[in-house]
């Protein structure tokens, strides 16, 4: 019996493929990894998301809650590398981290409803979900509540298959993909636990790190109807993997 074959019934059961309607934005457009940044242009902020809105495309952003629950887009713990303060977003009060500054810019850190107001709908976007540890609640509320009432386009997506988890119980209505990087996690034992984060997860997607590619695990899931996106797609031989092995990009562009 081949491990396709073990694995198909408790797939279609605990991880089935999603509605296709419900998840075709995710093929149509390539996403740009927190905002078509560089060039002057900063990470998760609104100028390199205005960026990616000019080329056509959607983008990827990543959220983490402050100490009092609201979702700020900003990728690192620490505010250390791309502000003049120090320490962890999640410390901060959201009224404090208002006040913050990005770093070379006149740009605060935004909020997740500062960014969804700015997009409108005009395209795709992609949030990446930030947990540090098992206390994700704070975290899934605010993202829940910042989407109420919004009519883009949008998907979360996370590491952490608890968070999905948390979203298929909580907000089904919103599209959720599970990130994936393989990393040293090889042989049986990571394969496992790949299989088995998709299964808690409940994603509809996969979205996997393209020095992974090609993967078992990936093609399997692709093959059963969940769209797969790579990350982070830099260059011309990463998009020739990313054409044959994937159905959407989430691209850096910084040349």
């Amino acid at each position: 019996m081949t491990r396709l074959s073990l694995f198909a019934r408790p797939d279609a059961i605990f991880a089935p493929a999603p509605d296709q309607a419900r998840v075709a934005f995710l093929y149509d457009q390539p996403f740009a990894h927190r905002g078509l940044h560089g060039l002057g242009l900063v990470e998760n902020s609104r100028a390199a998301f205005d960026a990616a809105l000019a080329a056509g495309h959607g983008f990827e952003c990543d959220v983490q809650a402050s100490a009092d629950g609201i979702p700020f887009v900003f990728h690192d713990y620490d505010l250390d590398r791309l502000t003049a303060e120090t320490g962890p977003v999640a410390d901060q009060m959201a009224a404090v981290l208002d006040h913050v500054l990005l770093t070379g810019t006149d740009e605060h850190l935004p909020r997740l409803t500062d960014i969804l107001a700015q997009v409108a709908g005009r395209s795709p976007i992609l949030i990446e979900i930030k947990s540090r540890d098992r206390n994700i609640t704070a975290i899934c509320l605010g993202v829940r509540r910042a989407l109420e009432g919004y009519r883009g386009k949008a998907a979360i997506m996370s590491f952490n298959p608890m968070v999905l988890a948390w979203f298929a119980a909580h907000a089904p209505h919103i599209v959720r993909g599970l990130v994936v990087s393989e990393g040293d996690k090889e042989g049986l034992k990571g394969r496992w636990e790949r299989t088995l984060s998709l299964w808690r997860s409940r994603a509809e997607f996969l979205a996997y790190d393209i020095r992974d590619l090609p993967s078992s695990f990936a093609s399997r899931a692709r093959s059963r109807g969940l769209p797969l996106l790579t990350w982070t797609v830099r260059d011309v031989g990463q998009e020739r993997v990313a054409l044959r092995e994937a159905d959407q990009i989430i691209y850096e562009k910084n040349g």
